[in-house]
């Protein structure tokens, strides 16, 4: 008895040693700061994005029945929700008054890659310094969700994660 117990452990090891070896596992965020703080910063210009719409669910089957669930994100509107939260001002343009103190945000996708019967994409937040035109920081992750939507927001999130929280991550 004991020994069909040690052939049934074996076999799960195996299985999920397999299972875990053919998982892939998104990278760890990335920032590369250029020499100012961020926190030398009150005010941004995001520029705007256009929106990531995606479905999921089911298309039709034997009854016809089409459903499903469709999400969108607008990345700068989740970018400029995180820099709220972490007390920063947006304005509509850049004011020749607060140029010093304000940053340019600028938001793309730079890349994808095959996992977990799906993909990643990977977005990069880059801040630059309006008066000088210099780079503050930039900001790399990659997300992986249900739909595309969900996939930029997690990559956006995580990328900004590290920037404001640097202990927790």
């Amino acid at each position: 008895m004991e020994r069909i117990y040690k052939i049934n452990y074996i076999i799960m090891s195996l299985i999920v040693a397999c299972l875990l070896g053919g998982c892939s596992f998104l990278r760890p965020p990335v920032i590369k700061i250029y020499g100012d703080s961020i926190n030398n910063y009150k005010y941004f210009y995001i520029s705007p994005t256009g929106d990531y719409t995606s479905s999921s669910g089911v298309y039709g089957n034997q009854y016809g029945v089409y459903g499903g669930t469709t999400k969108s994100i607008n990345p700068a509107t989740l970018i400029s929700g995180i820099l709220f939260k972490n007390g920063f001002i947006q304005v509509n343009e850049v004011n020749p008054k607060n140029a010093k103190e304000t940053m340019l945000v600028n938001f793309g996708e730079t890349g994808r890659r095959n996992m977990n019967f799906g993909y990643s994409i990977e977005v990069t937040i880059q801040f630059t310094a309006a008066y000088t035109q210099q780079p503050i920081c930039t900001c790399t992750a990659e997300g992986q969700g249900a739909t595309e939507a969900d996939d930029v927001r997690e990559a956006i999130q995580s990328a900004l994660k590290p920037l404001f929280d640097p202990k927790k991550e």
